[in-house]
């Protein structure tokens, strides 16, 4: 008995080796690429020079280092003029920034609403970084008070004072 038990502890000993196993990894579910850094409820400061431009808040912020791309999702962006007041608040379901040139797209039920009034609807927008202009050539729709236009194509200030439709497909006056 004491040698049956010997030799199972022996056979057991001499069965174990010391290399590592590596398991494999399944990738198909990751795809091409995985987010460098990813952030839920985030909430960042844009300035420059120390003034306050922008203040955005996300419920899921993906950044591809490889792309130079960053992937919102659940937007909702406050825009300041020079002297730090908010002048518009723009939403949307989807959005990505451009990492080399600093703009950023708006996707998906994007509303935009100026301290003004001024409110515009859209699918897709753009906020270009070099001049601070918003922009689509989607089609768009802008309520005020006093009317109502609709149209293809729209350029206007972050603040949505000075706006331009380009082309006009309905217009009403409310009033």
């Amino acid at each position: 008995m004491k040698t049956l038990l010997y030799l199972i502890v022996a056979t057991f000993l001499f069965s174990c080796k010391s290399e590592k196993l590596n398991p494999e990894i399944d990738m198909s579910a990751i795809g091409d690429s995985i987010p460098a850094q990813e952030s839920w409820n985030a909430k960042i400061y844009f300035t420059d020079q120390g003034v306050l431009n922008a203040i955005l808040h996300a419920e899921h912020i993906l950044v591809y280092s490889d792309q130079s791309k960053t992937y919102l999702e659940e937007l909702n962006i406050d825009f300041y003029n020079s002297e730090e007041v908010k002048t518009t608040n723009l939403t949307s379901r989807r959005g990505r920034v451009n990492e080399i040139t600093k703009d950023m797209y708006a996707i998906e039920d994007v509303v935009a609403v100026s301290d003004s009034g001024v409110t515009l609807l859209t699918e897709e927008l753009m906020w270009r970084n070099k001049d601070n202009k918003i922009v689509t050539d989607k089609f768009v729709t802008i309520l005020t008070e006093d009317e109502k236009i609709e149209g293809y194509g729209f350029e206007s200030d972050q603040s949505l004072s000075n706006y331009t439709i380009f082309e006009v497909t309905y217009q009403a006056y409310t009033k």
